[in-house]
């Protein structure tokens, strides 16, 4: 199975951003992931266009953008003009998630389903088939650091069930709490992608790290 690592830039040093994503660039990771956050959807703000529109010039890998905001729809275009390749917006944010999932990949996106630590992997029945990827949340959304909620590991085993009884090629992400510690488990679990903030961009060596989460 893919083994994919995505470090988070919400926890880059955004004082020297370039360095951190010219860092990100010779790793061996596999995705730059943006959290766009609007302090409405979640109690933070984090950064809008000019900072993706930054990191795509920049940027020597795909844009793994993540949406943690109100009515994403409105906004669908423009993330595609700012260079994501894959957008996910929260099943919790969008009222007609099958139209929104379409237009993310009418505008040649892949199109992501971001579930909270509430929400059930079983909300996705009818819809499943319409995400490129599942993002299961493994803390609350807003703020990077939190400790990893441990009852995500039974959320990614159902996902990864539905996704093999039907024959698809989903990807499952998770994003919070994610380590060296808890890397090698989360893709026995069913994990593809390990999204990784603090723990690379804190770590005395963010190559090494990255390493080690791409061969847990």
């Amino acid at each position: 199975m893919e083994k994919l690592v995505a470090p988070s830039m919400l926890s880059a040093d955004f004082a020297k951003l370039s360095c951190d994503i010219e860092m990100v660039n010779k790793s061996k990771a596999d995705w730059f992931h943006l959290d766009i956050m609007d302090g409405v959807f979640v109690p933070n703000i984090s950064f809008g266009f000019p900072v993706v529109e930054h990191i795509k010039k920049e940027a020597k890998k795909p844009l793994d953008v993540h949406l943690m905001i109100v009515d994403p729809d409105r906004y669908i275009d423009r993330f595609k003009q700012a260079g994501a390749d894959w957008l996910t917006v929260h099943y919790e944010a969008c009222t007609h998630l099958h139209r929104t999932l379409s237009e993310i990949r009418n505008q040649g996106m892949k199109a992501g389903i971001a579930l909270n630590p509430h929400t059930p992997v079983e909300s996705l029945t009818d819809i499943l088939e319409m995400a490129d990827m599942v993002l299961i949340m493994s803390v609350n959304p807003g703020f990077g650091g939190q400790k990893f909620i441990a009852n995500t590991y039974s959320k990614i085993n159902r996902l990864r069930k539905m996704i093999e009884s039907r024959g698809l090629a989903t990807l499952i992400q998770v994003d919070g709490g994610v380590d060296t510690t808890n890397a090698a488990e989360l893709y026995k679990a069913g994990v593809n992608v390990l999204v990784a903030g603090s723990s690379v961009f804190k770590s005395d060596n963010p190559l090494a790290t990255i390493e080690a989460l791409k061969n847990a």
